[in-house]
């Protein structure tokens, strides 16, 4: 239909809403400006991070995917879901980000169980030091502490998948205390942007889309923006 009009079409109000709240965060976003990056695999936020680290100053990697640079940074994982052949990749992203003066945050300890079950037994350990056997689904104390720090002291923050498996009601606590930390800066002032498919189901099943700034709807396309791809 669009080519009939070469002259006089327009995009939508939604549509001009997430383009804006995109640019707010990579173009004109007040500064410190932080990205949490969560969800279980590197291989498909690696995109999305490598586009937004010119555009930050704090990077906050969670999730699942933490795992990989844990490994790569010589840490113990126990049976965690890791991307091997992604490690290497993993430290090239930590250097880079280095090269760019951004500061990266990785959990320092986790939530960790014998087995992938709400009601298995659950201990928190260094990140770091994850016993045989067991896995990490969730950030633990520590972590979350730190990341509140990094959130409360920015002005502008995007948020891109979860801290844990937080369908598992006892894994989700890491992911609750961010989001909580994130209204929280919000109230303060901050601008904040929830995108991706797991970020934006939490949000929505707790309740918070009228506690941060914008929730994006445009799911992959919101993603392959982030990216810098072309719509």
């Amino acid at each position: 239909i669009a080519e009939f009009f070469p002259e006089t079409k327009f995009f939508g109000l939604l549509m001009a809403q997430e383009l804006l709240a995109i640019e707010k965060v990579l173009k004109d976003g007040e500064k410190p400006v932080l990205a949490i990056i969560g969800g279980s695999k590197v291989s498909s936020k690696i995109t999305v991070i490598e586009n937004v680290l010119p555009a930050i100053d704090k990077l906050i990697i969670g999730g699942g995917m933490a795992f990989t640079f844990v490994k790569a940074l010589g840490g113990n994982i126990g049976t965690s879901i890791v991307e091997v052949d992604k490690m290497d990749l993993a430290l090239e992203i930590l250097e880079k980000a280095k090269q760019l003066n951004v500061e990266v945050l990785l959990p320092v300890d986790a939530v960790i169980t014998e087995k992938f079950d709400n009601d298995s037994e659950r201990k928190e350990v260094d990140i770091y030091e994850i016993p045989e056997g067991w896995m990490g689904l969730d950030a633990g104390t520590k972590s979350r502490l730190l990341f509140n720090d990094a959130i409360l002291n920015s002005k502008t923050i995007l948020w891109n998948g979860p801290l844990g498996v937080f369908e598992l009601p006892n894994f989700a606590a890491g992911t609750i205390a961010l989001g909580n930390s994130i209204i929280e800066s919000t109230n303060n002032g901050a601008f904040s942007l929830v995108g991706g498919g797991d970020s934006v189901a939490f949000v929505k099943s707790n309740g918070l889309e009228d506690k941060v700034s914008y929730v994006s709807t445009g799911g992959g396309a919101m993603l392959e923006s982030l990216e810098g791809k072309e719509l």
